[in-house]
């Protein structure tokens, strides 16, 4: 049996030492929104604000950094789905190192014109992070590449670790870390340094339902393979936790728990309003683990959430966010069976602003509306302000004798998802 030689503490020390100047030492803030909302006092690192969008800067400098001369002159390889990619083709850029990327097709474009942009060789292979490995070890062998690991090298983890040495100066003795899991570099990083600064302090993991192998991880006693579904949180679709990483993370962590896709989506809508950051799925789970009302345990208590990633396609974030309001009740559509007379649709339009709420999109529906044709069916989408305030726009509809048919939103989306995002959230 091959013994795993594992990072300490000392490593992390002196990675934030040779990384240093070469990555932004980002804010950890106090969110009085958030804490409202979480029932706790939470703060926020904000680690989505490296230059590349995530805290895999970190690892990936200090790898470069400790790279022999044949490496650095042969170049790197890597296979991500896109924040490793991005941070190995940056600081490979500053420091001189050919990189090669092998991303996943469902990679988002966002991040491989990126890489591209810093200069990196960008492949495309495999619908999963799996898939793109088999094809970087191939050019491994046969263009005598350096393979650097996303989550699982001991420079990856020790460099992921220094995000957590500026959580402990930045915040006083919190009494928990949410960190987000794919690979579990991050969490075995963080978890390392925690141990050691502040063993009071939980280090909690949040996985996505959709890939969770951490928690697989767990039950089993060792790493083992998922599958991986697809998730807004695609930085975390790692369908096998990191050997080294687990071994690392398993005696330090507290717990893991897993997050639906609906409360990630509220999760990113939620950071846009109270915060004003743009933070991608896998980064925006911290917060989703709250909504989702995993982490009642933690109330009144202080937690920081790890928001590790910001790079999110932009069209996914527009819908996300439509999707976000649908989910919160305050986006709401519904179909209304008016007279098809003038004024008809001038009393719909008024009953709905009588009320406080917002149009955002009318269609007549006459082809395949009613049979009687002195009636047209009209598709209503609207924007309120909680569920409470659509029931008061119905109510004005019905003082106007206006029928609504049907009518869709919070209830509707939540139970085709499977999800218990209908319901009254634990926060």
């Amino acid at each position: 049996m091959t013994t795993l030689l594992l990072p300490t503490f000392d490593d992390v020390v002196a990675a934030a030492r040779r990384i240093d100047g070469g990555i932004t030492r980002t804010p950890c803030v106090p969110s009085v929104a958030l804490s409202e909302l979480c029932g706790c006092e939470i703060w926020c690192k904000l680690d989505y604000q490296q230059a590349t969008g995530s805290f895999k800067e970190r690892g990936a400098r200090n790898a470069l950094m400790q790279l022999d001369s044949r490496a650095r002159t042969s170049g790197v390889i890597a296979a991500s789905a896109g924040n490793h990619a991005l941070a190995l083709a940056y600081h490979g850029r500053a420091l001189g190192v050919p990189v090669t990327v092998v991303m996943p097709r469902s990679s988002p474009l966002v991040k491989q014109v990126r890489c591209r942009e810093f200069g990196a060789r960008v492949i495309l292979h495999g619908e999963n992070i799996a898939d793109a490995r088999i094809r970087a070890d191939e050019l491994v062998s046969t263009e005598g590449l350096h393979y650097v690991n996303g989550f699982n090298d001991a420079p990856i983890i020790t460099g992921a670790g220094t995000c957590a040495l500026e959580i402990f100066a930045q915040c006083p003795q919190p009494d928990a870390i949410v960190v987000p899991v794919g690979g579990g570099g991050l969490i075995a990083g963080v978890s390392l340094v925690s141990s050691t600064l502040r063993p009071a302090t939980d280090v909690i993991g949040v996985e996505s339902i959709r890939c969770a192998s951490m928690s697989a991880a767990l039950a089993a006693g060792h790493p083992v393979r998922v599958t991986a579904q697809p998730s807004l949180a695609d930085g975390l679709g790692v369908p096998e936790i990191g050997s080294t990483s687990f071994a690392v993370a398993r005696q330090r962590v507290k717990e893991v728990v897993t997050v639906s896709e609906a409360s990630i989506t509220r999760a990113i809508l939620r950071l846009a309003e109270s915060e004003k950051g743009v933070v991608e799925g896998a980064g925006a789970t911290p917060l989703a683990a709250f909504i989702e009302g995993k982490l009642a345990h933690l109330a009144g208590k202080k937690v920081v959430l790890l928001l590790c990633g910001g790079n999110i396609d932009p069209t996914t974030l527009s819908r996300v966010i439509e999707h976000g309001l649908a989910l919160e009740g305050r986006l709401i559509q519904f179909l209304a069976v008016i007279r098809d007379r003038p004024g008809g649709l001038a009393d719909l339009a008024t009953a709905i602003a009588s009320t406080g709420a917002s149009i955002k999109q009318v269609s007549h529906e006459r082809a395949f509306g009613e049979a009687d044709v002195s009636k047209v069916q009209v598709l209503c989408q609207i924007e309120v302000r909680g569920p409470a305030h659509s029931d008061e726009v119905f109510e004005a509809l019905r003082a106007r004798e206006i029928e609504v048919v049907a009518r869709g939103g919070l209830r509707e989306i939540a139970a085709h998802e499977g999800t218990n995002a209908h319901c009254t959230p634990s926060v």
